[in-house]
């Protein structure tokens, strides 16, 4: 099994994992060093589960998330393809990746985002980086629907997870994964919204264990929130609504590669509620010191759920991928905790405020 890595000698996903990629000799690499992301023993929820839990804390990717690796590779093979532009829809964590690596790959960007329904964090960063921004009066399902046309009417390449090359760069995730523990866990839970991850991380633990990396495959379990579950329902949900803004769709472009996922491992899933998520969120940061998106606290509240029903066999190894940076979505994080009012600036003030 390889060994932990340290930043200094890290080259990025791709140089890292080359021989899994769909990456040539020729291919222009695009790439922010992403990858090698924290693989963080939480000891107080092992505790509160009765298994071995780590937090794969991709938030530590260069633009705050997972979308990162599999963006490395989609950029590149654009570049390789001669592409002039990029395009995607977008509930935030894509539009920001996006246009970082495009601006890495000097190639221009445009993004489309469901009016009203994206966070501020993840917002500033795709204009910042230099993207075309559109808000589509819809949702995130209806704006992607509009971008895989668009790429039928002008010379753009789709960047959402519809395009293979990032399903391909997300499997780096799994790799790594089962090179810090040198095998794959029993159980790994992770968010699902438009489900290319889930499908990408399934896709990479079977590539590893092929390879010989790795003697055993997890049991895969995916949660959706309650009020965007089409996968848990079976049906497309028209209008899906969640506090977790980067999974709230109806319509999964990879639904077949989730379930696949599942039923192949043995895994669910499942659905947790808003309520459930804001309290693993809040759980995560206050005990775990980590600070995470809130769609990314969906696995551990399913964790916890899951756990709760007896589900967890006693000291398994759990990997729990938390997506993204909580400073994705300040305006959530303020909402969840009191703001302190100002006081005078001399000690009898402060004495008194700290109660000591």
């Amino acid at each position: 099994m390889s060994s932990p890595r340290g930043r200094a000698a890290w080259r990025g996903v791709i140089e890292e994992y080359r021989e899994f990629l769909p990456i040539g000799d020729d291919t222009p690499v695009v790439t922010l060093l992403e990858g090698n992301t924290p693989l963080l023993p939480a000891r107080r929820l092992s505790e509160r589960v009765g298994a071995e839990v780590f937090l794969k804390i991709e938030g530590a990717n260069p633009t705050g998330s997972f979308k990162d690796r599999g963006m490395t590779v989609a950029m590149s093979k654009a570049a390789e393809a001669g592409a002039r532009a990029v395009v995607c829809a977008s509930t935030g964590n894509t539009s920001a990746s996006a246009a970082a690596y495009a601006a890495r790959a000097g190639l221009a960007c445009a993004v489309l985002i469901p009016e009203g329904h994206i966070a501020l964090g993840k917002l500033a960063q795709a204009l910042v980086h230099g993207a075309r921004v559109l808000q589509v009066r819809g949702n995130f399902d209806e704006a992607l629907g509009l971008v895989r046309e668009l790429e039928h009417r002008a010379p753009v390449v789709v960047v959402n997870s519809v395009n293979p090359h990032r399903i391909a760069g997300q499997m780096t995730g799994a790799f790594e994964i089962v090179d810090v523990l040198g095998d794959a866990p029993e159980v790994h839970c992770i968010p699902v919204g438009n489900a290319g991850n889930i499908t990408a991380y399934w896709r990479g633990y079977l590539s590893y264990k092929e390879a010989g990396r790795s003697t055993r495959l997890p049991r895969m379990l995916g949660f959706q929130a309650s009020g965007a579950a089409p996968i848990v329902e079976g049906h497309v949900v028209e209008s899906p609504e969640t506090i977790a803004t980067a999974i709230r769709i109806g319509n999964p472009a990879s639904w077949y590669g989730a379930t696949a996922a599942a039923s192949e491992s043995g895994g669910a899933i499942t659905a947790v509620t808003d309520a459930e998520i804001l309290a693993a969120y809040r759980f995560l940061a206050e005990e775990e010191s980590v600070f995470c998106e809130a769609a990314s606290a969906a696995s551990v509240a399913g964790l916890l759920s899951t756990a709760a029903a007896g589900d967890v066999p006693g000291g398994a190894r759990v990997v729990c991928v938390l997506t993204g940076h909580g400073l994705k979505d300040p305006d959530l994080a303020i909402s969840q905790v009191h703001v302190p009012d100002a006081v005078d600036a001399d000690m009898a003030s402060v004495l008194a405020a700290l109660d000591v």
